[in-house]
């Protein structure tokens, strides 16, 4: 695989929590507005987006290219820079649930599609309005179990890294 394509196709580590979470509300709008007016076809850029980001990050999603160059960027105060690997996870429940709902929509209807974008839904408001993410959280807890290797983000198991002050706290 060629330089290119190996950036095109990588996902960025750290990620900007700031621009995570401004995904994650326009996934709550598009997935509210999708629910609201029981439009289906919106289904269709909710998961191209899913999977855009899961395969490249923001670079082929046009609402992380507008969250990553845009919005963020706007708004006050520093990016906070976050693990990639849980947020690229957590992009991949996203694509799945999205699909899903596609999937639902065409064979068995717009109800059980809502289901799905629903879930859908409340996860990303948690995201963006909390900062919980909880593919992330899922993530974490297969990093625990051991069916996560560390070595896919070492940052993940060694929170002091990310969190200086913490190593203060920790036994010799």
């Amino acid at each position: 695989m060629s330089a290119r394509l190996r950036q095109l196709f990588s996902f960025p580590d750290p990620v900007n929590e700031v621009a995570a979470r401004t995904v994650a509300a326009g996934v709550v709008v598009l997935s509210v507005v999708s629910l609201a007016l029981g439009v289906g076809w919106l289904l269709i850029p909710l998961a191209y987006g899913f999977w855009a980001r899961v395969l490249t990050g923001p670079s082929l999603s046009p609402l992380g290219q507008l969250a990553t160059r845009v919005v963020a960027p706007a708004l006050p105060g520093r990016a906070r820079p976050t693990p990639g690997p849980p947020k690229r996870f957590a992009q991949g429940i996203g694509a799945v649930l999205s699909s899903a709902a596609l999937i639902a929509w065409a064979t068995a209807g717009w109800w059980v599609a809502g289901w799905f974008v629903g879930a859908l839904a409340a996860a990303a408001l948690l995201e963006a309005a909390f900062g919980l993410c909880l593919g992330c959280r899922i993530f974490t807890l297969l990093m625990r179990l051991g069916v996560v290797p560390e070595s896919v983000c070492e940052e993940c198991v060694d929170l002091t890294r990310r969190h200086p002050r913490l190593a203060g706290d920790r036994p010799a």
